[in-house]
C-alpha cells in the first residue's frame, strides 16, 4: 500500500469521526480544499505537504475523538491505530536531517550519502607503503602534500590520474596510513563515491564543523558530456562564496586527465565562434587540483619488482617455482603489466601454496 492510499483512508476514517467534509479538511491541514480529491485519484503529494497532514491528525484526532458518541468513537478507534503505520511511513519518507559525527570514533569513514552519516570503518583495505613500486616520485609528492595538511599547513587538492591498475587509490590509502603512523590520530580519511558527488556540499557542510582534518577522497572520479553534477563540484571545490572547508582537502582519482571525455568534435568545430570555449568547460574541472600525480603501465622490470616485493613479504617466495617466469606468464595471459595484475598473480600464487595473505 502506498503512502497515499494509507494516508487517504486515514483522512477518510478521520472526516467520518469528526463528521467534517472532506473539502472542509483539507483547507484546515493543508488549505487546499481539492486534496482528498486529488488523493482518492491517485496525484501525487509532497513530502511537505505529508507533513501538515500529520501534524493537523497529530493535533486533532484526540480532542475530536473525546467529544464523539460511543458509535462514532468505536469507527475512530480503528485510525487511531493505523496512525502508528501512518507516522512511521512518514518518518521514513521524509528527509533525513544531517546529524553531527564522531569523527573520533575511527581514523576511516564512509559517505552513507542516503542516511546523511558517516559509516566508520575498522579495517581500511590497503596496501603497505613499502610494497608500491615504480611511483617514487609520486609517492614522495603526494606525501609531502598530506604530511603538510595534516600538520594544519596549506595543501592543495590532488588528482591522480593514469592507467588502469597502476596503484593511484592504493597510493592514497598508503600515505593515509604512513601519516597516521609519523602522527597518530592527526588525519581522518573520508571516501565519497562517484554517484554521490551531488551530495557533497552536506558533507562538507558536517565535516566544516569537525575539530580533525580530513581526507576526503573519491576514487575512479569521471564525468560524462551530458553529466552535469561536475559544475556543483567546481564550485564546492573553488570558486564558491563558502569555499573548500580549511579541515578538508580532496583526493581523486581518474583514468582521465580532465575528468571528462575527450570528443574528436571538439577539434572540428571549425564553425564556432570560439571553438576552445568548449574545451575550457572541460578541462576547467580538473584546474581545481592544484596536484596532478600522472601515473603510466609499468615496464617488465617494475612489474617483477612488484610481484618480488609481495612474494617477500607475504612469504611466498617458494624456490620450487619460477616467481618471474610464473609472473610473467600471468601477465601475458592478462594483456597487461600493472601492480593490479601483479596483485591478482600474488592471490593466485598464495592460493595454490595454501597459504593466508595476512
Amino acid at each position: 500500500m502506498t503512502i497515499q492510499s494509507e494516508l487517504l483512508q486515514e483522512i477518510q476514517a478521520f472526516v467520518r469521526a469528526t463528521g467534517i467534509a472532506e473539502t472542509t479538511f483539507g483547507r484546515l491541514a493543508a488549505n487546499d480544499g481539492k486534496l482528498v480529491a486529488r488523493l482518492r485519484d491517485g496525484k501525487g503529494i509532497t513530502t511537505r505537504t505529508v507533513e501538515k497532514i500529520r501534524a493537523y491528525l497529530g493535533a486533532h484526532g484526540a480532542a475530536h475523538g473525546a467529544a464523539l458518541s460511543v458509535p462514532a468513537a468505536a469507527h475512530a478507534a480503528a485510525p487511531i491505530e493505523v496512525l502508528g503505520r501512518i507516522a512511521g511511513a512518514l518518518e521514513r519518507l521524509a528527509p533525513a536531517a544531517v546529524e553531527g559525527a564522531d569523527l573520533d570514533a575511527a581514523d576511516a569513514f564512509i559517505w552513507m550519502a542516503e542516511s546523511l552519516r558517516l559509516e566508520p570503518v575498522g579495517t581500511v583495505n590497503r596496501v603497505e607503503i613499502k610494497l608500491l613500486k615504480g611511483i617514487d616520485r609520486q609517492m614522495d609528492l603526494l606525501l609531502d602534500n598530506t604530511r603538510r595538511f595534516a600538520a594544519g599547513l596549506p595543501a592543495n587538492n590532488a588528482l591522480l590520474w593514469g592507467a588502469r591498475g597502476t596503484g593511484k587509490s592504493s597510493l592514497v590509502k598508503a600515505v593515509h596510513a604512513k601519516v597516521l603512523e609519523e602522527k597518530p590520530g592527526s588525519l581522518v580519511l573520508v571516501e565519497i563515491h562517484r554517484e554521490d558527488i551531488p551530495s557533497l556540499p552536506k558533507l562538507l557542510a558536517l565535516l566544516r564543523a569537525a575539530e580533525r582534518r580530513c581526507l576526503l577522497f573519491c576514487d575512479d572520479l569521471s564525468f560524462e558530456g551530458s553529466d552535469a553534477s561536475f559544475k556543483s563540484l567546481k564550485a564546492v571545490l573553488e570558486g564558491g562564496i563558502e569555499g573548500r572547508p580549511a579541515n578538508v582537502v580532496f583526493y581523486a582519482t581518474s583514468n582521465r586527465r580532465h575528468l571528462m571525455p575527450r570528443e574528436m568534435i571538439d577539434n572540428e568545430r571549425s564553425t564556432a565562434i570560439n571553438p576552445a570555449e568548449a574545451v575550457e568547460e572541460k578541462v576547467s574541472l580538473s584546474d581545481r587540483f592544484g596536484l596532478w600525480l600522472g601515473f603510466h603501465n609499468c615496464d617488465q622490470p617494475t612489474y617483477f619488482a612488484i610481484v618480488e616485493g609481495y612474494a617477500k613479504h607475504y612469504g611466498l617466495d617458494d624456490p620450487s617455482i619460477d616467481l618471474t617466469a610464473a609472473a610473467n606468464e600471468w601477465a601475458v595471459t592478462r594483456g597487461a603489466r600493472s601492480g593490479r595484475v601483479a596483485w591478482q598473480f600474488i592471490q593466485d600464487l598464495a592460493g595454490r601454496l595454501g597459504k593466508p595473505l595476512d
